[in-house]
């Protein structure tokens, strides 16, 4: 499993291929991007924070799961933080299988896992001001 907490982009499919995975049969990955509206609001920017042990030991803990519980062969998490404009990519999850269902079930139960146990805290930032997420703020931690 790799876990890598970046603030820099990434290209997906470079870091696809960059790992051989002996007997997989199936790859899928999923790619999340700042979305530029929310709640008729135009989104400029997304800042994200996190405490970087926290947010690795919890996105372990996520990856050791799916991966037992779908037999997955290989896991690949990469998310960034910082301050990110709209239409950036996030995050990079790819996951490889013996076959397809257990790939796409485990991309989906990690994708799922992050938006609500992965220690972010996302502001987002538009012409009106800043907001938090609901849900997702460094209070949500007490």
């Amino acid at each position: 499993m790799i876990i890598r907490l970046q603030a820099e982009d990434f290209d997906p499919e470079r870091e696809a291929q960059a790992l051989d995975v002996r007997g997989a049969g199936a790859r899928v990955s999923f790619v999340g991007t700042v979305r530029d509206t929310a709640e008729d609001r135009r989104i400029e920017a997304l800042d994200i924070e996190h405490y970087p042990e926290m947010t690795r030991a919890e996105l372990g803990r996520i990856g050791a799961a799916v991966q037992d519980r779908h037999r997955l062969l290989e896991v690949l998490v990469i998310h960034r933080y910082g301050r990110l404009l709209s239409h950036e990519r996030i995050v990079l999850v790819t996951v490889w299988s013996a076959h397809r269902a257990q790939a796409f079930a485990g991309c989906q139960a990690i994708v799922d896992a992050l938006k609500t146990r992965a220690p972010f805290w996302k502001k987002e930032i538009s012409p009106e001001g800043a907001v938090w997420v609901p849900g997702q703020t460094p209070q949500d931690l007490g």
